[in-house]
């Protein structure tokens, strides 16, 4: 349950980054909801997760999880690069939070 924890957190703070991005763009209410909302349940389950996971772990991993998904949302739907360097590091982003699954 710990990683479907770590997970979840991982996925909202994409959320929050998403909120983030359209209060700069919009400066309404329902953004900073999305805000506040993801920013609130990623800790939340971050911090859940990180009862039985090492921190350094679930850090790394939460925000290898944000930093990907973030990267990939702002390709997809905000006309972000999508450059194969771009695409490379992302790959070694999430072969370095397999190899940090693998060994914990």
């Amino acid at each position: 349950m710990d990683w479907i924890y770590l997970i979840l957190a991982g996925c909202l703070e994409v959320i929050g980054v998403i909120g983030l991005n359209r209060v700069i763009k919009y400066k309404n209410i329902q953004s900073y909801i999305i805000l506040f909302i993801g920013f609130i349940l990623s800790f939340s389950f971050l911090a859940l997760a990180m009862k039985t996971l090492p921190m350094g772990l679930s850090y790394a991993v939460w925000t290898g999880i944000g930093t990907v998904g973030g990267t990939i949302i702002g390709m997809l739907f905000y006309g972000e690069s999508k450059d194969w360097k771009r695409l490379l590091f992302i790959g070694m982003i999430l072969a370095s939070v397999i190899g940090l699954k693998l060994t914990s």
